[in-house]
């Protein structure tokens, strides 16, 4: 099981499934909102257990971001067609246990850094 929260706690998470999917996305709205990359994994939302209020954002009609309204931590990413929920392996308290599968959408990676970790790129 992992824990996690955003930077002043008010929005707190608990996965209790196996998460899968672990990436990196490099896409302009990620990069905007996180500030750099943003790393997550997924699970079924039935496996997400979330206390707090979360902001909900919807950047593009197929999906949504979740954030905390007071410290603006982006925590959850739910594509409205999809029983799953991503979320934000950074907010993690603690260590994760997971390894990176793939960097996404590099095409839309900024400038002023390489990926030469070797993992997947698409």
């Amino acid at each position: 099981m992992l824990e996690g929260s955003c930077l002043c706690g008010n929005v707190t998470f608990r996965v209790t499934g196996v998460p899968q999917g672990v990436s990196a996305c490099h896409c302009g709205q990620c990069r905007k909102q996180s500030g750099h990359v943003w790393s997550s994994a997924y699970v079924p939302e039935a496996d997400l257990k979330i206390t707090g209020a979360v902001t909900w954002y919807e950047a593009t009609p197929s999906a949504k971001r979740g954030f905390c309204g007071t410290c603006g931590a982006f925590l959850f990413w739910k594509a409205h067609d999809e029983d799953t929920m991503s979320f934000a392996l950074g907010a993690i308290d603690g260590p994760t246990g997971l390894q990176l599968e793939k960097h996404i959408f590099t095409a839309d990676k900024g400038d002023y850094y390489e990926i030469a970790d070797g993992v997947p790129q698409k």
